[in-house]
C-alpha cells in the first residue's frame, strides 16, 4: 500500500472516531440527564414494593427504633422514612422535588404499593418510599436479604423486634442448597460473571471502523495508482488507452476516460505530425530536384541559361508558396490566432473573392457566378475577414483548378435558422471524388486518385479552409453533385442587424 492510501486510511478512520466520539458523548449527555432526572422519581419496581412491604411490616410491628435498625443494617436497599415535619429517620437529606412526588403518590391509589404512610407500634406515623436513587439491585449478601425475607416468608428468628410474625404456621425461611449459598441457591447473574461485556460493542465497533475505513481507502487509491501508472507508460510513450473497458459510474472512472481521451488525442497529434513531416519531405523533394536538374543545365548549356534561370524562379515561387501554406496550416492547428472581434458583411466579402476569382480564371474560359437571398447582403459575420476570405477562395480556387475549360463554378449563398447562419456552397463540374475520400480530402497534401496528376497544388488549401472555418465555429462538408462535379459547403455563424 502506499503513502497515498494510508493517509486516506487515517483521515476516514479519524473521521469515523470523532463520529463516534461526538455521537455517543451526545447520547451520553443526555442518557445522564435523563438520569439525573430519573434520581428525583420514585421507585415502582417489585423490588422496591417488596422494599416498602418489608419496611412497612417492620415499623408495624417493632416501631421507628425497629425500621431504624433495619435501614443501618440495609447495604442496597435503604427506603426513606418521613415524618410530618419533612424529617427523615435516619437524617438523610430528602430532595422537595421527591417528597412532594411521594405524597401525591400517596393520595393516588395507584401508589399505595410503593409510597406508604402508617403509624408505628410506638405511635410514630411515617411516609415510607423509596427513591430511585436508591435503586434496588438484588439481595445478594447480607444481613438485609436475611432480613427481608424472614419478615416476607415470616421467619421469627430474625425477626428484628422478636415479635411472631402474622401467620404462625407459616415455615421458617431456609436457604435453598446449591453451589452458592449466599445467593439462595441462585447462581449470579450474567451481568456479575462477564465484568468486561461492556468493552463487546467498543471492539466490535473498532473493527467495522479499521475495516471500512479500509476499503473506503482501497476504493479511493487504487483508481488512483492506476492513473500513476498510466502516465509513467505515457511518458516512457506508450500511449495506448488503458481503461476503455472499465465502466464509469464515478468520477474516479471518468478521470480515467479523460486519460484515455487525452493520450488518444496525444497519438493522433504525433502521427499527424509524422505523417506531415513525411509529405513536407516528399512535395519538397521533387521541386529542390528540378532546381537542380535546372543549375545542372545552366552550367552545361550556357546558351539555355534563359529557360534554366526560369525554371529556377518558378520552383523557388513554387517553394515559397508551399513554405507559406505551411506556416498558415501550423499556426491554425496550434490556435495561434488572434481573438475573433470584427464584424464584417459576408456579402462585400463574397464579391472580393468572386472579382478576383474571375480575373484569374478568365484565360480558361471558366465563368463564375453567385446567387444569394435578398437578405444576405444583411448578414454579419464576426471574425477576422482576411483569414476568412482566404479559406472560402481557397474553396473557390480549388473548383477552379478542377473544372473543365469553359466550364462554371457556381457560388450560392442563403440564410439558415432566420438569420442565425449562412450557407455558401462552391459547386463545380469537375470530375468530382470518390465517395470514400470525401472524409479525407481536407487532410493535409491529400490528392484525388483522379486528379493527383492532372493539377498542380500541394493540397493544403482545403485542410487551411476546414482549420479556419472551425475556428469561426462553423462546418465544411464535401459532396459529389448529381449532375456531376463537387459542392463544397461551408457554414458560418452569423446574425442580422438589430
Amino acid at each position: 500500500m502506499g503513502r497515498l492510501f494510508w493517509k486516506f486510511f487515517l483521515c476516514i478512520l479519524l473521521a469515523q472516531f470523532a463520529a463516534t466520539i461526538g455521537i455517543g458523548g451526545t447520547f451520553w449527555l443526555k442518557n445522564r440527564a435523563a438520569q439525573q432526572e430519573r434520581l428525583l422519581d420514585i421507585d415502582t419496581s417489585p423490588p422496591a414494593q417488596m422494599a416498602i412491604d418489608a419496611a412497612a411490616a417492620t415499623l408495624e410491628f417493632g416501631g421507628s427504633n425497629a425500621l431504624r435498625q433495619l435501614l443501618v443494617q440495609t447495604e442496597r436497599l435503604r427506603v426513606y422514612a418521613v415524618d410530618g415535619q419533612g424529617r427523615e429517620l435516619l437524617g438523610r437529606h430528602v430532595q422537595p422535588a421527591t417528597l412532594a412526588k411521594a405524597r401525591a403518590m400517596r393520595a393516588q391509589t395507584v401508589g399505595r404499593h410503593v409510597v406508604r404512610e402508617l403509624e408505628g407500634a410506638d405511635g410514630v406515623r411515617l411516609l415510607l418510599f423509596l427513591p430511585y436513587s436508591e435503586h434496588f439491585r438484588g439481595f445478594e449478601t447480607g444481613a438485609t436479604r436475611d432480613t427481608l425475607q424472614a419478615i416476607v416468608m415470616g421467619d421469627t428468628h430474625a425477626m428484628p423486634s422478636g415479635r411472631p410474625p402474622a401467620d404462625a404456621s407459616a415455615p421458617p425461611f431456609t436457604a435453598k442448597p446449591g453451589p452458592y449459598p449466599d445467593m439462595g441457591g441462585m447462581p449470579p447473574s450474567p451481568r456479575m460473571m462477564t465484568p468486561y461485556r461492556s468493552f463487546i460493542p467498543v471492539v466490535a465497533a473498532t473493527v467495522a471502523s479499521l475495516l471500512f475505513a479500509f476499503l473506503l481507502a482501497w476504493y479511493f487509491a487504487r483508481p488512483i495508482r492506476d492513473l500513476r501508472q498510466a502516465f509513467e507508460g505515457a511518458s516512457s510513450g506508450d500511449l495506448a488507452p488503458r481503461f476503455r473497458n472499465k465502466p464509469g459510474g464515478d468520477e474516479l472512472k471518468d478521470l480515467g476516460h479523460d486519460f484515455d481521451r487525452m493520450t488518444g488525442r496525444l497519438q493522433s497529434l504525433m502521427d499527424s505530425q509524422t505523417r506531415l513531416l513525411h509529405d513536407v519531405s516528399h512535395e519538397l523533394r521533387s521541386p529542390l530536384a528540378r532546381l537542380q536538374a535546372a543549375i545542372g543545365l545552366a552550367h552545361q548549356q550556357p546558351e539555355k541559361m534563359a529557360a534554366s534561370m526560369e525554371r529556377i524562379e518558378r520552383e523557388s515561387v513554387r517553394m515559397d508558396k508551399l513554405i507559406g501554406e505551411l506556416l498558415t496550416l501550423s499556426r491554425l492547428e496550434a490556435a495561434a490566432v488572434h481573438p475573433l472581434s470584427e464584424d464584417f458583411s459576408i456579402a462585400d466579402l463574397l464579391h472580393d473573392i468572386v472579382e478576383d476569382a474571375c480575373y484569374e480564371a478568365g484565360g480558361r474560359q471558366i465563368s463564375i457566378s453567385i446567387k444569394g437571398d435578398a437578405d444576405i447582403s444583411e448578414a454579419i459575420v464576426t471574425g477576422q475577414a482576411d483569414l476568412l476570405g482566404r479559406a472560402v477562395e481557397n474553396v473557390v480556387r480549388n473548383a477552379i483548378k478542377h473544372s473543365p475549360d469553359g466550364g462554371t463554378v457556381e457560388i450560392a449563398a442563403s440564410l439558415l435558422d432566420s438569420g442565425q447562419q449562412v450557407r455558401i456552397a462552391v459547386l463545380d463540374q469537375g470530375p468530382g471524388v470518390e465517395a470514400a475520400d470525401l472524409g479525407a480530402i481536407f487532410e493535409p497534401f491529400f490528392r484525388a486518385s483522379n486528379t493527383q496528376k492532372s493539377t498542380d497544388g500541394h493540397g493544403l488549401g482545403l485542410a487551411i479552409a476546414q482549420h479556419v472555418i472551425g475556428a469561426h465555429g462553423g462546418t465544411i462538408t464535401a459532396s459529389n453533385r448529381g449532375s456531376g462535379g463537387l459542392c463544397v459547403e461551408m457554414i458560418l455563424p452569423a446574425r442580422m442587424p438589430a
